[in-house]
């Protein structure tokens, strides 16, 4: 439920006990879940039947906080399962036990299930899967400090054992030319700009040196003919590695965008270079990541109160 129709719903009840002959008091708002009021009748409809203690209505109060959590995460998560996920999953289902399509709908059969029922679970379990792993991944927090320290620490552990092997990997030289997006420049005009700038130069009207000090708005690789010196790719934002990747030595690649513009670029070199202390750091980055990730699966509600406000409130 949205939050407007919670709150309008409250301020009804709210006028229904005002306009009763003022005989019934207001009703209690025993906490607040960023904004969403928990009232004293929905914290004694959880106790049941248990007694109204302190413990058991801290218990109570905690598992409505959670519904609600989890609800607006479900609400806000704009998570869609749609009919091939559900046709996918019932596939691995039956696969997994060994049983035809035909076979796992006698087994459903069997044991009371409709098939829309099914499907429906299914589609909830897929949904609710979905909404944890997005919950969990946006508390994940790992620093450059974290991992160069665990970094360093794995490397020379690897060092004193004898175990640390040089790792290598080819790295490119490569210079480019860059136009920025403004008010004046949009998507095709950057594009159709560096298509004929690569034109002018594969025609030999203008070398890539010049061309890339007369136009590109890197200004720094720009002053020295557009050149980026030796790097692995991985030490770029993808779209640009992809292209060095695929970009033949001496080609000039077509015009391609990042989140920085348009670019073309040429490799004009190339050459084996150390990772060793690039992998390290990236296996630190994953063992970080990972020790993270199995701390917050543990209990992924508890990763949708880190970013809730929640507020108690006493008699």
């Amino acid at each position: 439920m949205k939050l407007a129709n919670l709150k309008s719903l409250f301020f009804l009840m709210l006028g229904t006990m005002v306009f009763s002959g003022g005989a019934q008091a207001l009703e209690q708002v025993v906490a607040t879940v960023d904004g969403i009021p928990v009232l004293e009748s929905q914290l004694q409809r959880a106790l049941g039947k248990r007694a109204n203690t302190e413990a058991n209505r801290a218990k109570a109060l905690d598992k409505i906080i959670d519904d609600i959590l989890v609800q607006k995460a479900v609400s806000e998560s704009g998570v869609v399962v749609d009919a091939s996920q559900i046709d996918l999953a019932m596939e691995n289902i039956a696969a997994q036990n060994g049983l035809t399509y035909g076979q796992l709908l006698d087994a459903l059969d069997y044991q009371g299930m409709s098939l829309s029922q099914f499907r429906a679970n299914l589609a909830n379990q897929i949904l609710m899967a979905e909404v944890r792993n997005r919950s969990i991944g946006k508390n994940i927090d790992v620093t450059r400090e974290q991992v160069e320290s665990l970094s360093r620490d794995m490397l020379q552990q690897a060092k004193n054992s004898g175990k640390k092997a040089q790792i290598t990997g080819t790295q490119y030289r490569v210079r480019h030319i860059l136009l920025k997006l403004n008010p004046l420049l949009n998507d095709a005009q950057a594009k159709a700009k560096l298509a004929q700038v690569r034109s002018d130069i594969l025609a030999g009207k203008t070398s890539f040196e010049q061309a890339a000090k007369d136009y590109s708005k890197d200004y720094l690789s720009g002053a020295n003919g557009g050149d980026l010196g030796f790097a692995f790719p991985e030490n770029y934002v993808g779209a640009f590695a992809h292209s060095i990747k695929t970009t033949k030595q001496g080609a000039i690649s077509a015009p391609f965008k990042t989140e920085y513009g348009w670019h073309i670029l040429q490799v004009t070199d190339q050459r084996q270079g150390d990772k060793t202390e690039d992998a390290y750091r990236q296996k630190a980055y994953e063992t970080l990541v990972n020790r993270q990730l199995q701390e917050e699966s543990r209990d992924w509600v508890k990763a949708l109160r880190k970013g809730a406000e929640i507020k108690y409130l006493t008699k």
